[in-house]
């Protein structure tokens, strides 16, 4: 039982049904969604961008609310996608009973959890291309190297939906999450280039901050955004897939362990 535990995880398409129910429940309630993800970060672009750009007008040549948003985008993924692994895939598996209902049809508990972290990308994606929307009628972004955002923050989703569901294998209740989100996601925003650059942090701090998930993305995103290639493109993306499978590992194993035993 215990090899069982820490094989890796195995991959077929019969994810795609709890993916699917996952986002036709999500559907319903759509609109309200995507609102209330892109809410924060546009009043955080407005707050700051407008507020404090008046009295800092550029950052490396970049108009700051462009610098800010091209930042902001990677932080409503990440968060976007850490909400929907962590509360709403914590309802599933243990207070609505969900997952036990699925374990009980010819699916493993691989397919489920592959199933979550790939809707939770999706749903972030969604959101992030709603902010893009946004940020469009403001006229940031209007590049073709934009195109290549999507596909990025579905990767960002990705990784921190990984990571999020490590945190929910191993929680207790929902009130754990709160050690995540403050001790660990809060700090990464404000250390990862979102608002100022990575240049600014202390010479000790700066190489952590280039290697952290949120700086990596933002490092990625943010030139692409402002009409750029990135210069550390493949190392980045090398980096974000890296956490993502080792994420997705260690959330399988630490699962199984729970629902399992």
């Amino acid at each position: 039982m215990s090899n069982q535990i820490y094989q890796l995880p195995s991959f077929s398409l019969r994810f795609f049904p709890v993916w699917r129910r996952n986002f036709l429940v999500w559907r319903k309630l759509a609109i309200a969604s995507v609102i209330g993800n892109i809410a924060e970060p546009l009043i955080t672009l407005v707050a700051f961008g407008y507020g404090l750009g008046s009295l800092l007008s550029e950052i490396n040549g970049v108009r700051y609310i462009e610098y800010l948003a091209s930042g902001a985008i990677s932080m409503s993924v990440m968060m976007a996608a850490s909400f929907e692994a962590l509360y709403s895939a914590f309802s599933r598996m243990h207070v609505q009973k969900t997952w036990e209902s699925l374990l009980n049809t010819p699916l493993d508990l691989d397919d489920i959890v592959l199933a979550e972290m790939l809707w939770a990308a999706s749903k972030a994606m969604i959101s992030g291309m709603a902010i893009l929307g946004v940020l469009f009628l403001l006229g940031i972004g209007l590049h073709p190297t934009t195109l290549l955002v999507p596909p990025m923050l579905f990767l960002v989703g990705l990784t921190f939906a990984s990571i999020a569901l490590v945190v929910n294998a191993i929680a207790r209740g929902y009130d754990f999450f709160t050690y995540y989100f403050t001790l660990m996601l809060t700090p990464m925003i404000f250390v990862s280039g979102v608002y100022y650059p990575v240049s600014q942090l202390p010479s000790w701090l700066q190489p952590l901050a280039q290697i952290l998930p949120l700086g990596v993305a933002v490092q990625v995103v943010r030139p692409l955004l402002l009409g750029q290639l990135p210069v550390s493109a493949l190392p980045n993306i090398v980096i974000l897939m890296a956490y993502c499978f080792f994420g997705f590992y260690l959330a399988t194993v630490l699962t199984r362990r729970r629902l399992l035993k």
